[in-house]
C-alpha cells in the first residue's frame, strides 16, 4: 500500500496545531516542514474540506483543529488527503484468458480478494485507533529534548 507524500504533511500539520497557542499561518506551516506554500495548501485544503482544520481570517488568523486532537483519528487525515477508496479492487482475473471461470462460479470471493480486504480492514482498525493527541504524544519519544514545546516555542515566536 502507497500513501502520498501529503498524508504525512498533513500529519505532521495536524500534530504541530496540537502544539499551537494560536491559530497558525499556513506560510509558518510551510516553513516549519521545509515545504511549498503552494504545496501545503493543497494539503491544508483537504483537511478543510473534510472538515478537520479550519482557516481563521485576520490578522492573527491560520489554521486551528476543528475538534480536540484526540478525537482526529490517523484514518480521518489519511481519507481526507488520498480519499476513502480501498486499497484493493479486484478486477475479477481469474474470468479472463484461456482458462477462464465462468461468473457463476466466481460468485464467492477468492482467497486472493478475501485476504486484501482483510489487510485493508486490519490497517483501517489500525489507523482509527490512533488520534492525533496519540501521535503528538508519541512524537518526542526517543529525543533528549522536548520535542513538542520546542515545536509551540518556535510558533510563538514567529507570531
Amino acid at each position: 500500500m502507497r500513501l502520498s507524500g501529503g498524508v504525512e504533511t498533513a500529519l505532521h500539520c495536524c500534530v504541530v496545531l496540537t502544539a499551537a497557542a494560536e491559530p497558525v499561518p499556513a506560510a509558518r506551516l510551510a516553513e516549519l516542514h521545509g515545504v511549498s506554500a503552494t504545496y501545503l495548501a493543497k494539503q491544508l485544503q483537504a483537511l478543510s474540506r473534510a472538515r478537520l482544520v479550519q482557516s481563521v481570517q485576520g490578522k492573527a488568523g491560520g489554521y486551528v483543529l476543528t475538534r480536540p486532537p484526540e478525537e482526529i483519528k490517523v484514518l480521518d487525515v489519511v481519507e481526507a488527503v488520498d480519499g476513502a477508496a480501498p486499497t484493493f479492487v479486484c478486477t475479477e482475473i481469474r474470468q479472463r484468458g484461456p482458462l477462464a471461470a465462468p461468473p457463476e462460479a466466481c460468485a464467492a470471493p477468492c482467497a486472493i480478494k478475501r485476504t486484501m480486504i482483510a489487510a485493508d480492514q486490519a490497517w483501517r482498525a489500525v489507523l482509527r485507533e490512533v488520534s492525533v493527541a496519540d501521535l503528538a504524544r508519541m512524537v518526542g519519544q526517543g529525543y533528549d529534548t522536548d520535542v513538542m514545546g520546542s515545536v509551540g516555542a518556535w510558533l510563538a515566536a514567529g507570531a
